[in-house]
């Protein structure tokens, strides 16, 4: 097999619009099926992204048996039932993020796939672009000197009740849907856990959701991470990454489009604050999403680790854990 072959659960729009594409235009990736618990809404979505079969139930995809992988992008409350699901049916899954509702949840999750001897990813797609693999890289060479503090922030505007993110039964706010970045960028730079987690949450009074979320993550030896996440705020983003001699911008840190050049600027010397020795890294156009794919089906066909160990998922639903128990600001 040359070619891992996937099934799509659901015709969610983060899957229509940015991952199926992706996948299709992976060169070792097929796109075999996509399932709705609609069949008119399958075969729609089927035509329009020209995949072979449509299912009226994600059950009837999971018994296909010419599929490899299985990618889930439903509303976080269902991913824990049909990741299992489809580990029991054999599928390795690559599921949407934040990997479950909390982090016992993710471990029953990654025990359970373990078990069934499937693969399980979680999709943070942004940590495979060369543009972040390039920032790692610069941070653990000491470009910048020893790694002091990240600040990042994270936005858009969204109140509408109907819409799934601002379901707080169905995993919604702004932490579990953007905050969780920022939290996995954070812990990804540093190269560990927090030691410590402060954080101030306001919640929308009648969705009970957040709405605006900020944190400190305080890791060993003094390292901070601050952010602010919301979902009541202009569309925004941002991340710098400061060490002892240098600082690094990520101009466009998680949307990063596949159609453009992307740039991270690099400061380290000179006369810094007015006149830094300052490079800019530009790189050609990525698809993230293709990238994901590419490496997931490569673990796949070579029965080797996944890109980012399962372990981290897990990991990163424990702050998110931490940061919700937050008392509550209206």
């Amino acid at each position: 097999m040359t070619k891992v072959r996937w099934g799509v659960l659901s015709t969610a729009g983060i899957g229509m619009e940015k991952v199926t594409p992706a996948i299709q235009r992976a060169d070792n990736c097929e796109v075999v099926a996509i399932s709705s618990r609609d069949i008119d809404r399958a075969t729609a979505a089927a035509a329009q992204l020209e995949i072979p079969r449509a299912y009226g139930s994600y059950e009837e995809l999971l018994a296909a048996d010419d599929i490899d992988v299985v990618y889930i992008p439903l509303p976080n409350d269902l991913h824990a039932e049909w990741v299992m699901k489809a580990a029991t049916a054999g599928k390795h899954v690559l599921c949407e993020k934040p990997l479950a509702m909390n982090a016992a949840q993710a471990e029953e999750m990654a025990a359970f796939c373990e078990s069934a001897g499937v693969k399980l990813a979680e999709a943070f797609m942004y940590r495979h672009h060369p543009t972040w693999v390039e920032a790692v890289r610069l941070v653990r060479s000491g470009m910048i000197g020893d790694l002091q503090g990240v600040q990042s922030w994270f936005s858009y505007y969204n109140d509408d009740p109907s819409n799934i993110r601002n379901k707080v039964e169905n995993g919604g706010g702004a932490l579990m849907d953007i905050g969780c970045y920022n939290i996995n960028m954070s812990r990804m730079l540093f190269d560990t856990e927090p030691e410590r987690v402060e954080a101030s949450v306001r919640r929308d009074p009648v969705m009970g959701i957040d709405i605006v979320t900020s944190a400190v993550l305080e890791f060993a030896g003094g390292g901070q991470s601050t952010f602010t996440c919301s979902t009541r705020a202009e569309d925004y983003q941002r991340v710098h990454i400061v060490g002892t001699t240098g600082r690094i911008d990520i101009e466009i840190p998680f949307n990063i489009p596949p159609d453009r050049e992307t740039t991270i600027f690099v400061a380290s010397g000179g006369e810094p604050p007015v006149a830094p020795a300052m490079e800019a890294l530009v790189f050609a156009p990525e698809d993230q999403y293709t990238i994901q794919a590419r490496l997931f089906a490569q673990a796949v066909l070579d029965d080797t680790p996944v890109a980012v160990p399962i372990s981290d998922a897990i990991n990163n639903m424990k702050v998110i854990d931490e940061v919700l128990a937050t008392p509550s600001q209206v």
